[in-house]
């Protein structure tokens, strides 16, 4: 019977846009996250066994499997078989091969999955259940999902060719009815398997933990060292790791051109312990031309492996504090130096003090960006830290057609594994697409970028130039100064340059339309010096044009209208790029944004056109008479528009029809009046005194987006907690004066009625993971192109995600113990020297 047979039927694709109506399906098979559960199967089909008892496997001399050959290729990734009843036997590799293996199945340790129910096995009589407290009764237990039978971890490590215990190794244990607390010792299967002291499990148990122990290996027995030299050992390897710590927080590079003794360029790695050895007289005794010629721990293998563990520490780090909660991942793919595509993925959850976290996880090399590759690559990220697909409960990516494809899109194979993890449009992505429309499809503001492209690159091409445009800033300021226009203060009157916008930062055509506004007069008189003294003749001409330009009234008159329509959607623009941002609050941002804007369009053209007329005059930029008729282009060719006046044209075709068309994009591209789930969401909102709160649609977002988190009786519960929290905040001074249902999760907690009103909490955890947009994994990139520059280019993917993970998430990599770091870098492979 496969385990299809216990997961709920198949739902119709959901997504925040376009939402169709969700049923309650059966949840027999929900996967729960466990602590316990170090790992997860890297197959996506599981497939449970029946009564049906298998044949006994025969045990001829085995060779290496495909599957086998395929782990020993990923082992330098970490990447094997966790479910034990998929994975190859150890004898199956090949003998100096085993002992690594055996090390890194002892690092991730048994494999232990918690599931709500697990699935039957016929006894010949009745159904029989695994438990999962079986698991935390005995810590060499181990369970397989796919073949839906116990095994014994200690043995597997240790199992013979021919198997000695095949049963907990090779078959599985499947007859759970002689398994309990209610029976004795002579008859309960699993306290037979332990037997007595000296039984064949309880030796390779003693093995395992011998294995673990470096100190307690044979060879270091025989060779056995005093503490002072250990304590070298130790501090000669704590200078390698706070070094190559140091140099992975600041993304710098490791090796040097030449590092042989002779070069003076050694390179930044063995430059910062040469310096080490300054500060400290025994680290001198113990390091570089001190150090035993096989233990230096200089050499790149060496570098490797260290920031290797310590990226795996920043790792699970990041998975012990998801802990249980659900979360959400968010996936973005860029090329690096190499041209290589790579793809980034961050979780976004919230943690145990009720704070939104956006942790990058991983990056991935992928041959191609279909949309089956990418779901395949992030499982298996997921699955290597036992994070179940089945707990992802938000997806953030841009609107690229691989990923948001509603048949075939990566959100749309992710929503038939787990039908509640539902697809959010990166908000950033969407206001960067509605405001580059608004700027093309409007001629005038279109034309009028194109005008400010070319009048920031004149200024700024040459460092005379530049020079000119900062000194021409210095003079306007002291004469401003001397006639008291100004006024004097520590961080005041600055020299600013004309900023240059970029076509995927909306934020720096903010930037460059209020630079030239308060750079105005430096900027014109650059121009004029190029129309004077430029190199060529088409230079000059570019500058005429521009001067031109630049001080007609129209040229003006909109960069203070888009300047004015920026200013208001750039509040909006830099929230959305906040980590701990909630898709309400970011909902709520958008309405208000199209307020102002409203605002702006019907009540502000007054002070508007006040400012710009005060700014013509400070300039001498000569303004049309407002009362008299339009004419279209210039000269001989010009045009009349009877009945249209100037002042029509500029407020009525251009100040309104800007507005109205940012409006228009706004309202198209944030549809949040559709997005059902978002508007019960906002029932949580604590803005305006709880205005929006309401109990009915609370239990509603609950019952028909969440089945799989509320059972119907939870439900019911949660309406009688919802009805004792608004008594309760209603004059609570605890819970007034907050705008987002972030700062209520963490007040919940903060007072502990997190506690009281467990349900209430679950809810707003939710509704919080639900993404808002995908700047923590554009910001992976940007660290990406810091760590990979063009010199580095050569650098291998594992090596590339390990230094990208420690300086993406540095605040975690600071607190790594680096006594931890010595312990496992101890027991990844026997070492010439003792450590403990």
């Amino acid at each position: 019977m496969s385990l299809d047979h216990f997961r709920p039927p198949a739902k119709k694709l959901k997504t925040i846009e376009s939402f169709f109506k969700s049923k309650r399906g059966d949840k027999s098979s929900e996967l729960l996250p466990s602590t316990d559960n170090v790992g997860m199967p890297t197959s996506s089909h599981h497939e449970h066994g029946t009564s049906q008892q298998q044949k006994n496997p025969s045990y001829a001399q085995p060779t290496i499997s495909s599957k086998a050959k395929e782990v020993v290729v990923q082992r330098n990734g970490g990447t094997y078989e966790r479910d034990p009843g998929l994975r190859c036997q150890i004898y199956e590799y090949p003998v100096n091969q085993r002992d690594e293996v055996r090390r890194s199945y002892l690092r991730q340790g048994p494999f232990k999955p918690r599931l709500s129910k697990y699935p039957p096995t016929w006894d010949g009589r009745q159904d029989r259940y695994f438990q999962y407290s079986w698991l935390r009764q005995h810590s060499w237990l181990e369970y397989s999902i796919e073949k839906n039978k116990a095994y014994c971890f200690p043995c597997f490590i240790f199992e013979t060719d021919p198997p000695k215990r095949p049963a907990f190794t090779i078959e599985g244990f499947s007859d759970f009815k002689h398994i309990g607390s209610n029976k004795t010792v002579s008859t309960c299967s699993f306290v037979q398997h332990v037997g007595h002291i000296k039984s064949s499990h309880m030796v390779v148990v003693e093995a395992c933990e011998n294995i673990r122990r470096p100190s307690r290996h044979i060879d270091s027995v025989f060779r056995k060292q005093s503490k002072e030299l250990i304590a070298k050992n130790r501090l000669r390897l704590k200078v390698a790791i706070e070094t190559v710590r140091v140099l992975g927080l600041h993304a710098c590079p490791f090796r040097g051109n030449d590092e042989s003794l002779e070069s003076t360029n050694r390179g930044k790695f063995i430059g910062l312990m040469k310096y080490a050895t300054i500060l400290n007289d025994k680290i001198v005794e113990v390091v570089l031309g001190n150090a035993p010629g096989k233990a230096m721990y200089t050499s790149p293998k060496i570098q490797k492996e260290i920031i290797h563990i310590l990226a795996n520490k920043v790792k699970d780090t990041i998975r012990a504090e998801i802990g249980d909660a659900k979360f959400c991942i968010l996936v973005d793919e860029a090329q690096d130096s190499s041209v290589q595509e790579k793809m980034a993925i961050v979780l976004r959850f919230v943690d145990t003090n009720g704070c939104i976290r956006e942790r990058f996880f991983a990056v991935r090399s992928v041959e191609d960006t279909t949309s089956l590759t990418l779901k395949r690559e992030i499982s298996e990220s997921l699955a290597s830290h036992g994070l179940l697909v089945e707990n992802i409960r938000g997806q953030g990516y841009d609107g690229a057609s691989n990923m948001r494809g509603a048949w075939n899109g990566l959100q749309a194979l992710f929503l038939r594994d787990c039908p509640y993890a539902y697809y959010v449009h990166c908000c950033a992505h969407r206001l960067q697409l509605a405001l580059v429309e608004a700027a093309t499809d409007e001629q005038d503001v279109y034309l009028f970028f194109e005008k400010l492209k070319v009048i920031v690159k004149l200024v700024g091409a040459s460092p005379k130039r530049h020079s000119q445009l900062k000194s021409a800033a210095v003079l306007e300021v002291a004469t401003k100064l001397a006639d008291g226009e100004l006024e004097t203060g520590s961080g005041a009157n600055q020299t600013r340059t004309l900023k240059r916008a970029a076509d995927t930062r909306w934020s720096s055509h903010f930037g460059s339309v209020f630079s030239l506004i308060r750079m105005y007069n430096p900027a014109c008189i650059v121009l004029q010096n190029v129309m004077k003294n430029g190199n060529t003749s088409k230079i000059r001409g570019m500058a005429e044009g521009a001067y031109l330009a630049i001080r007609s009234f129209e040229f003006v008159f909109i960069l203070h209208l888009v300047g004015s329509v920026m200013a208001a959607t750039e509040v909006l623009c830099q929230a959305l790029q906040k980590k701990t941002q909630d898709i309400v609050n970011a909902m709520n941002l958008v309405k208000s944004t199209k307020v102002l804007l409203q605002e702006l369009r019907d009540k502000n053209w007054v002070n508007f056109f006040g400012n710009v007329k005060s700014f013509c005059d400070e300039h001498d930029i000569v303004l049309p008479e407002f009362s008299d008729r339009y004419m279209m282009g210039t000269g001989r060719s010009c045009q009349q528009k009877d009945h249209i006046t100037i002042e029509h044209h500029y407020r009525v075709d251009i100040f309104n029809a800007v507005i109205d068309f940012h409006l228009l994009e706004l309202s198209n591209r944030f549809t949040e009046e559709s997005m059902e789930l978002l508007v019960l969401c906002s029932a949580f909102s604590p803005d305006e005194n709880y205005k929006a709160f309401d109990i009915d649609s609370l239990c509603s977002l609950a019952e028909r987006f969440y089945p799989d988190d509320f059972t119907g009786q939870e439900v019911c519960v949660l309406r009688s907690q919802l009805q004792h929290y608004k008594l309760d905040i209603a004059d609570n001074p605890d819970f007034g004066n907050m705008t987002t249902v972030a700062e209520l999760c963490q007040r919940l907690v903060e007072t502990g009625k997190s506690n009281a009103y467990d349900l209430i909490d679950r809810l707003i955890r939710l509704v919080l993971t639900l993404p808002v947009s995908t700047a923590s994994a554009e910001r992976v990139f940007s660290c990406m192109n810091i760590v990979k520059t063009v010199p580095r280019n050569k650098m291998g993917n594992e090596f590339l995600g390990d230094c990208m993970i420690v300086h993406a998430e540095r605040q975690i990599a600071e607190k790594v113990s680096c006594d931890s770091i010595i312990d496992d870098f101890a027991s990844l492979r026997p070492r010439k020297v003792q450590f403990s």
